[in-house]
């Protein structure tokens, strides 16, 4: 049992070094033993857990993954508006891809790492039925169609994570706001285009978030507890 829980830590350092480095440095530009090294583990001791760096890269995908399945089961646990609950899903995805190493690691090894699994495909079907929803409950114009409503959202979390590496860059200042706060600007910003006339914005993206406001944004662990809780919406009331 002792040999098996060291094993299971071992292997959970492995992949959250290895997270850090495909995140940071993409996967051709991470070797075994830089992850080996950062994880004050041997050579040898990480070839017992992944025989190649393709193997380690798939368990840093599965832990994005499930990451991204767990804020799924959140956002999805919430009984609000179709299109709110969509706004939410992509604030949730950019809270994560700020804060989760395997989440940025993930969708960047998707782009650099022939065959390995488009990193939407987890949650653009559900943003597609969220739209979908909206449209039957007549929420959206008769111009909005579904599908260009879900490729919106995809490119809006495509650029929320180019936001957030801009921001974590050796040279970058530190941002005025976080990329949470700016998509949610943005949401109020593309649903005076996409909304009937009928529809209220603030019941579907309020009009500020903790983050809105730098002296109210919560430190990351307690934005990690937050939105570990099903039970408490992590940004919207």
């Amino acid at each position: 049992m002792v040999k098996q829980e060291r094993a299971a830590r071992s292997r959970r350092s492995l992949v959250r070094a290895a997270a850090a480095h495909f995140d940071r440095d993409g996967y051709a530009g991470t070797s075994l033993s830089q992850v080996s090294k950062s994880a004050g583990i041997s050579l040898g001791g990480l070839t017992f857990h992944f025989a190649s760096k393709a193997e380690l890269a798939e368990a840093v995908e599965e832990e994005g993954r499930a990451a991204a399945g767990a804020m799924l089961d959140r956002v999805g646990a919430r009984s609000d508006p179709p299109l709110r609950m969509l706004v939410e899903l992509t604030l949730e995805l950019t809270r994560e891809i700020e804060e989760n190493d395997a989440v940025r690691a993930m969708m960047r090894l998707a782009r650099e790492r022939p065959g390995a699994p488009q990193w939407s495909a987890a949650w653009l079907p559900v943003a597609h039925d969220l739209v979908e929803q909206a449209r039957d409950k007549g929420q959206l114009r008769s111009a909005a169609r579904p599908d260009a409503v879900a490729a919106l959202a995809v490119h809006l979390v495509s650029g929320a994570e180019m936001m957030s590496r801009r921001a974590a860059g050796p040279d970058a200042a530190q941002p005025p706001e976080s990329a949470v706060s700016l998509l949610h600007r943005i949401w109020r910003l593309v649903l005076t285009g996409i909304l009937t006339d009928r529809e209220d914005i603030s019941e579907v993206v309020p009009e500020c978030v903790p983050e809105c406001v730098p002296e109210l944004r919560a430190p990351p662990e307690a934005r990690r507890s937050r939105s570990a809780d099903p039970a408490l919406p992590a940004t919207l009331p």
